[in-house]
């Protein structure tokens, strides 16, 4: 079989703009319970696509790390590529898709650093390797090999044996604060449902339903 001949019928309930919460932050909350309810695998992996001065795009999954009204938040090194290209052009888009509920949801809007405090108490959440780890690796930067990579890790194991590990300075987060939040729901023949919340200049929402 080909890969244009790869396809799936979409075949769960719709989405109707009666039953969806007007406030995007409980709808997304309501669909991101239920994925978790479904034992979807990673529920809070999201693609985050970025995009430098130049204007040339690039995307990775990352984790959902905290959500309420003010956005969304996950964690990284800033000088990462990703770091770079926000510090350039402070606009990115999310997306969540959830095979098992045939749902998607695609979130866009500005990014800002959280508060250092709030890197600091999830930083230290966080297992012991996983804080060596982000002081090991120059995210995105061309290295010699793995070895160079392990030989870091031990250093650091040793240098940090009996002590706290700090967080990095160049290590934290990044609260995205979505101008558009669409939900999309498969639907069969590809006549998919499509519900956009856009935020009005007065901070409340508008619903549209978009053509699949």
């Amino acid at each position: 079989m080909s890969i244009a001949d790869l396809r799936r019928e979409y075949t769960f309930n719709g989405l109707d703009e009666a039953d969806v919460d007007p406030n995007p932050f409980r709808q997304f909350r309501a669909w991101f319970d239920q994925a978790f309810a479904a034992q979807v695998p990673e529920p809070n992996a999201m693609t985050l696509a970025t995009a430098g001065a130049d204007g040339r795009p690039s995307a990775r999954v990352v984790l959902l790390k905290g959500f309420d009204e003010t956005g969304f938040v996950f964690y990284t090194n800033y000088e990462s590529r990703k770091g770079q290209e926000l510090a350039a052009n402070p606009w990115a888009a999310l997306v969540f898709f959830w095979a098992e509920l045939e749902r998607q949801i695609r979130i866009s809007g500005s990014v800002a650093k959280v508060a250092a405090h709030e890197s600091g108490a999830y930083f230290h959440s966080r297992p012991r390797g996983s804080r060596l780890g982000a002081w090991a690796s120059q995210q995105s930067q061309v290295i010699g090999g793995r070895e160079a990579l392990d030989r870091r890790v031990l250093e650091l194991i040793a240098e940090y044996q009996d002590r706290e590990v700090p967080r990095p300075p160049y290590w934290g987060g990044y609260r995205l604060s979505p101008v558009e939040i669409e939900f999309w729901q498969g639907r069969p023949s590809r006549l998919h449902d499509r519900l956009r919340y856009r935020r009005r200049d007065d901070s409340t929402w508008l619903i549209e339903r978009l053509s699949p």
